[in-house]
């Protein structure tokens, strides 16, 4: 996060307002969603665990464009 520049508020920002774009049910130790949220600037994407008791930031980074269409949808290899 810190080697990213992204911020607290970005991820608090992500969390509340951010919009899921991929669901990862299998995830252990929890399943896990993909969120881009874009509230502070450039979009940023969210992976985060969503335990029974509690929440989990796995990673979060800015998405690559030649990875993503509109931040959103992961191109084909």
């Amino acid at each position: 996060m810190v080697d990213r520049g992204i911020t607290n508020k970005a991820l608090e920002e992500g969390i509340i307002n951010g919009e899921i774009i991929e669901q990862y049910p299998n995830d252990k130790p929890c399943p896990s969603v993909l969120v881009l949220t874009k509230g502070t600037g450039d979009p940023l994407h969210l992976v985060i665990g969503v335990c029974t008791d509690h929440i989990r930031i796995i990673t979060c980074y800015y998405p690559d464009k030649y990875e993503w269409i509109e931040n959103r949808t992961r191109r084909k290899p």
